[in-house]
């Protein structure tokens, strides 16, 4: 399981109000793809129709190639991780068992929840002395990082995570990229990640969704987004912000690859941050 695909895709709430506009997208198993846009362009709407938050008026979706009108509602949002800014963890309930919350339900053996628990807070950077603590205890950018955790424990292939670390200090919300981009790397989950961030879009995703009133404006990677706009529309969303982004050590260190791999000559790369 990880696999997604849109297929002309249609949500309106009336006629005159069209949040999702005949959009069409595949995900394949396995990307980091982070979907951006402005205020009210439909990628929170997009990101909730995967677990069946939110209804489509016309079109399909379908999860590891079966329609989500097949799947059983509740086994399907068990089985996909969901991350929110607001986090929502459950103030009456130890670190534990918020991050164990799917797996008690499901009545998981108790020291695998105990090991598992233990398991993703080394993974999120989180030692175990937190599992006996409670939400009131932690910082904001801690309790993102056990919300990360809990959208783990039930080992999901696919990762929902709307602007997650919107909420934290910069600081915090670095490490918390730097943190999803390592659980990305080792677990090879499929994560649909929305931000309105450039930056983070740029620096989290192997594949850019850039939507406008509920249709898609263009995909690709961030070089495609950058370098290689489809239209005016991405060409000033993206402008200056976009490039400084790629002045992020990383991203230069993926261009400077392309170059040593004889992908790219100076010269191309040149006159694309010329243009």
């Amino acid at each position: 399981m990880g696999f997604i695909e849109f297929e002309n895709i249609t949500k309106s709430y009336d006629t005159s109000e069209i949040v999702i506009d005949h959009l069409s997208l595949t995900i394949p198993e396995g990307e980091f793809v982070t979907i951006l846009g402005p205020s009210g362009c439909g990628k929170t709407t997009l990101l909730k129709m995967v677990n069946k938050l939110t209804p489509y008026s016309s079109g399909s979706i379908t999860v590891d190639h079966k329609d989500i009108q097949d799947w059983d509602t509740i086994k399907l949002r068990r089985s996909i991780g969901y991350v929110i800014q607001q986090i929502g963890l459950l103030p009456h309930l130890s670190i534990e068992k918020n991050i164990n919350y799917i797996l008690n339900i499901t009545k998981s053996d108790k020291k695998f929840r105990r090991g598992k628990a233990e398991e993703l807070l080394e993974l999120v950077g989180l030692s175990k002395d937190y599992l006996t603590r409670y939400p009131r205890e932690l910082s904001g950018g801690q309790k993102q990082r056990v919300g990360v955790a809990r959208a783990l424990a039930a080992d999901p292939k696919i990762i929902l995570m709307d602007e997650p670390f919107g909420a934290v200090d910069e600081i915090a919300r670095t490490a918390l990229q730097d943190e999803i981009l390592n659980i990305h790397k080792k677990l090879k989950k499929t994560i649909l990640f929305v931000t309105h961030d450039i930056q983070e879009a740029i620096k989290l995703g192997t594949t850019i969704v850039l939507m406008n009133d509920g249709k898609i404006e263009q995909v690709g990677t961030k070089e495609d987004l950058i370098f290689s706009p489809a239209n005016d529309f991405v060409r000033e969303f993206f402008g200056i912000k976009g490039f400084q982004a790629t002045l992020d050590k990383s991203i230069l260190r993926d261009l400077y690859k392309r170059i040593l791999t004889k992908e790219e000559s100076i010269e191309t790369l040149y006159q694309k941050l010329k243009s």
